[in-house]
């Protein structure tokens, strides 16, 4: 949920990871945790321009998740946002992307296939995939044991506040999830805003024991 800006600036990617991909028909993501409904994360947005440096703390609970149709919702809570007199909640839905629901390809958002490549190879565990995304999206791709989920989350709409906030939710972000340390990195997408503003976020329940997903089944 950033302010809109017209200037550039760039972000560097998250530390590397090594891996291979598979071909295979379709299949879920690695059963996982951490996407638990319930679970809550924290951390940072970096909101930067070539004007100011500036990193917003946020918050990010997960509400809802259904794997088998490729997807979850949450909220997102930015508490220190200058223009705002109050932490700024907003409701988002994301899409899984797994090959069967939903692919490595946005078709829609303002997004074109140039722009998905360009952010998801900000994440060095997009990396082995890279070659097959450019043929297909992504979608013969198995990614079933694979150690990382990525994710589309979009901002739906403002939950306290009204939409002269003084922030946009007009974009995107593009999302890795490790299902080793539960740790969310993202990069923000809209034409409109600086480009590759980037999320970083940790578990706050890291007392739970093991990984697995539980799923909500949304009506």
């Amino acid at each position: 949920m950033p302010v809109r800006v017209e200037e550039t600036t760039s972000s560097s990617s998250s530390s590397s990871s090594s891996a291979s991909s598979q071909l295979s028909g379709h299949t879920s993501p690695p059963v996982c945790t951490l996407l638990t409904v319930g679970q809550a994360f924290s951390g940072t947005q970096n909101v930067s321009s070539l004007q100011k440096d500036e990193a917003w703390r946020v918050n990010v609970r997960i509400q809802g998740c259904n794997l088998d149709h490729g997807y979850l919702c949450g909220t997102m809570e930015a508490l220190n946002v200058p223009m705002a007199d109050t932490p700024v909640v907003t409701f988002w839905e994301g899409e899984i992307v797994d090959g069967k629901n939903y692919t490595f390809y946005t078709g829609k958002w303002e997004a074109s296939s140039e722009d998905d490549i360009r952010h998801w190879t900000k994440f060095p565990s997009f990396q082995p995939f890279l070659e097959q995304v450019k043929v297909d999206g992504g979608k013969s791709l198995d990614l079933i044991n694979y150690p990382y989920i990525f994710m589309r989350w979009k901002e739906q709409y403002f939950v306290n506040v009204g939409t002269d906030c003084g922030l946009t939710i007009a974009g995107f972000y593009y999302v890795c999830f490790s299902c080793t340390d539960g740790s969310i990195n993202g990069f923000y997408y809209d034409p409109n805003s600086s480009p590759f503003q980037k999320l970083e976020l940790k578990s706050t329940n890291e007392g739970r024991s093991g990984f697995s997903f539980s799923f909500y089944e949304l009506q």
